[in-house]
């Protein structure tokens, strides 16, 4: 895959890099909203619960950050769980000019904001970097009766209101809207199947282990333990390739399976509005010499994820982009 590159030159992102580190604690104790003394210090929102998909972004970020010393400072990870990260995304709103907050969030985010009914757009804070793209799984407990990804759709074929289905996020997030294209791809009305909404990986776990639900629908990172350890198995992936890692090579993708479809989750960074342009390129740096890191390169091998940086104004027409095929989507499949 094609990796959209910085909108900035390597010499314009090495003097973005320096200012950063040599000028942070003086840009930052003028902003403002007051830290006290420790003027280079981060808050970072993550918008579902401990274990999911942003929650385990935003730590491999932050801890690439914190173990090169990249700010001098330290960050408080707030887990701010509600509304499929609606909530989450009220408060970065409503902190308009915070120079010392960010938040980590995606796709799941975007679909939040239509189905609980949110104002705010995501283009309208301070667009900072895309980070990756990542593939989605069809998941079901050890015991299922569905040995194979043929196998579940031939039972959700013949009587889709019979097979409980649920994700890690809202209506017009990932999770939801993976099955439900899928479902269509597959022939099978939308509106027939029974999703169930959970608030991140970690309660989506329980949902399929308790057989609450029959298959799940998320990101891969977050559940490879799971797989590794027999409790939970893969039946399909969603991207265009089997994804590399050793737990997931022999996990055959959707199309594959006879589904005409590949679908890619995505993750970035967002920071309040109101910001200034000075600071949003530090910003902006900064997650650049993040993205250099030898620990954030691994955290991607190590979670199948899909380099795909963008920065600055190109992240921001992403997210106009993004922000109009979600709705789009959701009007074509009657879902808003």
């Amino acid at each position: 895959m094609k990796v959209p590159q910085p909108r900035r030159s390597a010499r314009r992102r090495a003097t973005l890099a320096l200012a950063a580190a040599t000028t942070l604690v003086a840009a930052l104790a003028g902003c403002g909203v007051t830290r006290g003394d420790a003027s280079n210090d981060f808050t970072v929102y993550i918008p579902n619960s401990p274990g999911g998909g942003y929650d385990q972004t935003g730590r491999a970020a932050v801890s690439a950050m914190e173990r090169n010393d990249l700010t001098g400072g330290d960050f408080e990870i707030s887990n701010i769980i509600g509304a499929g990260g609606s909530v989450a995304m009220s408060r970065l709103m409503n902190a308009e000019g915070d120079e010392h907050l960010m938040l980590y969030m995606g796709l799941g985010v975007v679909g939040s904001l239509y189905s609980n009914g949110n104002d705010y757009r995501p283009q309208d804070a301070t667009p900072i970097a895309k980070l990756i793209e990542d593939q989605e799984g069809v998941l079901v407990p050890a015991d299922s009766p569905f040995e194979t990804f043929e196998d579940f759709l031939a039972a959700w074929r013949a009587d889709p209101g019979s097979v409980v289905v649920g994700g890690g996020s809202s209506v017009g997030g990932p999770d939801h809207l993976f099955p439900m294209l899928l479902a269509q791809a597959a022939g099978i009305d939308p509106r027939e199947v029974r999703y169930v909404v959970y608030d991140g990986g970690g309660p989506l776990t329980s949902a399929l282990l308790g057989n609450k639900i029959q298959v799940g629908f998320s990101g891969l990172g977050e559940f490879e333990g799971q797989i590794a350890s027999g409790e939970l198995r893969a039946l399909a992936v969603s991207g265009e390739e089997r994804l590399e890692t050793e737990t997931l090579a022999d996990v055959p993708t959707v199309t594959e399976g006879g589904v005409d479809l590949v679908f890619n989750n995505w993750r970035g960074v967002l920071a309040p509005p109101g910001i200034s342009e000075e600071r949003q390129d530090e910003l902006i740096a900064l997650v650049e010499e993040m993205h250099a890191t030898d620990e954030w390169q691994q955290a991607m091998a190590d979670n199948g994820w899909i380099d795909a940086l963008q920065t600055g104004d190109e992240f921001g027409e992403f997210l106009a982009s993004e922000d109009a095929r979600v709705a789009d989507t959701l009007d074509e499949l009657g879902l808003r």
